[in-house]
């Protein structure tokens, strides 16, 4: 298996197990979205370390803390993911399944732009035609809205954002998840806390039941960022932007047919195109640099940025 075919397989992983999370939020409630998305950075931090001992990588982080440029982007990773996780928790239990994933598909174009504007990644005739036909849908959804969808766009900008800085990085998948969950556990224990001593904390009131399914937020974090973490480094981030389709997919069926959501006809509309750009065969590595003018080598993508 090549380099590249490997990240693709891992980004596929990541965002199908993303697209299926509108399950699991409505469970935790009554808790709300800031003591979730507490719990999930404290448990995932938990799990993140259980692992780095196991595998012996405690060396790797402390080296990676001794560098300030790379120290300050893991920062800047875990805070854009965790306003990423607290905007989109929000937006699943306030009812809005349909429009995060609305977020989802216009994160694509963002990605996209970013490899284009960042690593000057180019795209073939094809994933511009991908890019094309989902621009036009996200205008139709959201001219159908009435108002500026800032539940999706919000989604959008910070996982683009994360993304980005993890590909900066270049941190294994692991390496950064831990990184990045270590540098948000102090702040989220000092939230459960506050939380606890103002009689709101929900963990301990509501039976073993919902308390286990709290710290199992930190499980089901885990295996898709682990698997996202693997794919940015792999692959271009043109090529993730479109493979990130299938998130939303899957979280557009359960909007529709789990939470019964209700679409009207110019929505329906503007999906459609999403789907018609979906068949088209975009998932490609980037072409070449324009600084090169080499065909790009999908084995070194994600390191050299297209």
């Amino acid at each position: 298996m090549t380099r590249h075919r490997g990240g693709v397989l891992l980004a596929i992983a990541a965002y199908a197990q993303w697209g299926l999370f509108p399950l699991y939020w409505p469970l935790l409630k009554p808790a709300g979205a800031a003591e979730i998305l507490l719990h999930r950075i404290v448990w995932s931090c938990v799990l993140a370390a259980l692992i780095i001992t196991v595998r012996h990588r405690w060396a790797q982080l402390r080296a990676l803390a001794a560098r300030p440029k790379e120290r300050l982007h893991v920062v800047l990773a875990a805070g854009a993911m965790s306003l990423n996780w607290g905007i989109y928790i929000w937006g699943v239990n306030s009812g809005a399944v349909v429009e995060t994933s609305l977020g989802y598909f216009i994160t694509p174009l963002t990605t996209v732009a970013a490899g284009v504007l960042l690593w000057r990644e180019r795209l073939s005739a094809v994933q511009w035609s991908a890019v094309g036909l989902g621009a036009a849908a996200v205008c139709v959804i959201t001219v159908d809205y009435g108002r500026p969808p800032w539940i999706a766009l919000a989604l959008a900008l910070t996982f683009t954002a994360y993304g980005a800085f993890k590909k900066s990085l270049q941190l294994p998948g692991l390496d950064g998840f831990a990184a990045e969950t270590l540098v948000l556990v102090l702040p989220a224990l000092a939230g459960l806390l506050a939380l606890t001593v103002a009689g709101r904390s929900t963990f301990a009131a509501q039976g073993a039941g919902h308390s286990l399914l709290l710290v199992g937020s930190g499980l089901v974090t885990a295996g898709p960022l682990l698997c996202f973490g693997a794919a940015a480094v792999r692959i271009p981030l043109s090529t993730l932007g479109i493979i990130l389709y299938v998130a939303p997919i899957l979280q557009f069926v359960l909007g529709v047919t789990v939470f019964h959501e209700h679409l009207p006809a110019a929505r329906w509309a503007g999906f459609g195109l999403i789907w018609l750009a979906l068949v088209l065969p975009a998932l490609r590595p980037a072409r070449s640099s324009p600084r090169s003018g080499q065909r790009a080598d999908p084995a070194h993508s994600g390191s050299r940025g297209a």
